[in-house]
């Protein structure tokens, strides 16, 4: 089947290691040739991850337990007996907000812009009904105060509602026959070209809500890509978009299996608060989400309205009442009516009309499946589960970068930031096959903390030896405790 042209996604490039810790580590002890240094190496590893975690003990155990006040069903009994007033408890949820957003930009989450929302909306893949949320059940006032104090670019229309943030991309593939979506593609086609011809299409246009806008002019994430451009960087990625809309369809080809595709979104978190009820008290909501398609980002919306049929499915049933009415009409004028012709015109007038008000009842009951489906499948945890997969993920994050950037500068000397960044990100390329936009400062930022490099005079870093940096870090609680267990036995 014959495409148009390309539908190219252009995504930036995250700071996201995509690699599992263990594999790791064994990858680049596999690279360390004397096997004292290589047990040193493995210390370290272990040694990191003891100190990255005692660093964020205390702020983790603070989040959780602010979150239990603001936890669903059990939140609003803890918050009744402090006894609280309005002014603390105010207090209290802005203060575990800070820690929440400090949380999402460690483990590498961003929040969805206004710009990322229009490009994943202009395109369908299984999800073929519009969806929009009941805004009279959601609370403005939370992230309304919250961003109130602590401003940020780029913030999407509804930030006052509901917060998205998303990391990492991936791509959802199905191969169908998708024989109903081509009819309707090639029907779309007929009546778009009808729109235009008579300059009604500017009223079936969609218009946007640019509450909460900052500067669009120049901003990173997620756009569409030109093929003859040549504006892209090394840390951009291109996915292309196939879907049924953008193909040239025939009806020799209409029964031909064919293969779709779209970006995802690996992980998303959604973070929103329903106008307070008895029960709920000031709950908060934090869901978790894997795996969505760019496409039906709808899915994972708090409160979605029932859908109901589009404006172009509208436009659609009235251009063929109209046809059929117009009919009618010239029939009845003649003197003698010719019902041969009258009656399979109104026939299928009426069958058109039925096949639009079928295939609406059948993108519902797909509707209700992909939703049935996003919360057994898609969603990973909610509440105090994603808080904890969240810590987790800033752990894990922070410990692999830690221990990427020592490893370069000990087995290939001194660098300065940039080549540092550029040996670590060409050393995942080639060892893990894997692309990310390594976090040099960060990284850099941890090892002084630890004490374990240095910076000369031309801006070039270097590290300890490993033993030394193990001498410098020195023996944790928990390798104390594992030494305990393992004598007791």
């Amino acid at each position: 089947m014959g495409k148009k042209k390309k539908e190219i996604i252009q995504l930036d490039r995250e700071s996201v290691i995509p690699i599992v810790k263990n594999k790791l580590i064994h990858g680049l002890t596999q690279l360390i040739e004397s096997k004292l240094e290589r047990d040193e190496f493995s210390t370290f590893c272990k040694r990191v991850e003891y100190t990255i975690r005692a660093w964020y003990h205390v702020q983790f155990d603070e989040m959780m337990q602010l979150f239990t006040l603001f936890e669903p069903v059990v939140g609003a009994r803890k918050l009744e007996d402090l006894n609280l007033s309005e002014d603390e408890i105010d207090e209290l949820e802005q203060k575990f907000l800070v820690l929440l957003f400090q949380m999402m930009n460690k483990s590498n989450f961003k929040i969805v812009t206004n710009q990322e929302i229009e490009v994943a909306a202009s395109g369908k893949y299984c999800l073929n009904l519009p969806i929009k949320v009941d805004e009279a059940k959601l609370n403005s006032t939370l992230l309304r105060r919250y961003f109130a104090k602590h401003p940020q670019d780029n913030l999407p229309y509804f930030a006052d509602q509901y917060i998205i943030f998303r990391r990492g991309f991936g791509l959802d593939q199905m191969t169908a026959y998708f024989i109903q979506w081509k009819i309707d593609a090639l029907i779309s086609r007929t009546v778009q070209g009808f729109l235009r011809l008579t300059g009604m299409r500017k009223f079936f246009s969609k218009k946007r809500r640019l509450r909460y806008m900052g500067n669009q002019e120049q901003q990173e994430g997620i756009g569409t890509y030109d093929e003859d451009d040549d504006d892209g960087d090394e840390h951009d990625l291109f996915i292309e978009r196939i879907r049924i809309q953008n193909m040239n369809l025939s009806i020799c080809n209409l029964i031909s299996k064919t293969t779709i595709q779209e970006p995802t979104f690996e992980k998303i978190i959604i973070l929103y608060r329903l106008h307070s009820t008895k029960e709920d008290g000031r709950a908060i909501y934090v869901k978790h989400f894997k795996h969505i398609p760019m496409a039906d980002m709808e899915l994972v919306l708090p409160e979605k309205k029932n859908p109901g049929l589009t404006p172009f499915d509208w436009v659609k049933f009235l251009i063929s009442a109209a046809i059929g009415l117009v009919t009618v009409i010239t029939q009845l004028c003649k003197t003698k009516a010719n019902l041969k012709v009258l009656a399979p015109i109104c026939s299928a007038v009426v069958g058109y009309c039925a096949k639009i008000y079928f295939t609406f009842q059948k993108n519902l009951k797909d509707y209700q499946s992909l939703i049935t489906r996003s919360m057994y499948d898609k969603q990973l945890d909610s509440g105090r589960g994603t808080l904890l997969h969240l810590c987790d993920d800033v752990i894990q994050q922070e410990v692999k970068e830690v221990i990427i950037a020592f490893f370069v500068l000990m087995k290939y000397g001194k660098f300065t930031c940039q080549d540092l960044d550029h040996k670590c990100e060409e050393l995942i390329s080639e060892k893990f096959n894997e692309q990310c936009n390594f976090d040099v400062d960060d990284a850099i930022h941890k090892l002084e903390k630890l004490g374990i490099v240095y910076k000369d005079q031309i801006e070039r870093y270097s590290s300890v030896d490993v033993k030394k940096a193990n001498d410098f870090i020195g023996t944790t609680t928990e390798e104390v405790v594992t030494n305990a267990s393992q004598g007791e036995q």
